[in-house]
């Protein structure tokens, strides 16, 4: 048996009012793409503001400045999957009170 979300399109689910239908699941990967390369962006304006402040802290930056990358891309990983976990649990307790079983 399909579920029903699949069954519509990404902008009837987008507009669905009744939130019956998910679309995190199809879009979670786009954010999951957008948050490391923010982490990116963060990590080499960190870079950057260390060399404008001096030599010093400057190579400082240039230590810390791969660990904050990594951190901030494990923190939304986790978030990441959080939200699936969340999501999936939904589309199955739905599912399983659709067939009349309880969860």
């Amino acid at each position: 048996m399909e579920p029903r979300f699949e069954q519509t399109g990404f902008f009837s689910r987008l507009f669905n009012m009744s939130f019956t239908e998910f679309i995190t699941i199809r879009i979670i990967s786009i954010l999951y793409g957008l948050a490391i390369l923010a982490s990116g962006v963060f990590a080499i304006v960190f870079l950057i503001s260390g060399f404008s402040v001096g030599v010093g802290r400057g190579l400082l930056y240039l230590i810390l400045s791969p660990v904050v990358f990594l951190l901030s891309v494990i923190g939304a990983r986790i978030w990441c999957e959080m939200v699936v976990a969340m999501v999936r649990t939904a589309e199955n307790t739905g599912q399983l009170v659709a067939q009349g079983k309880t969860p």
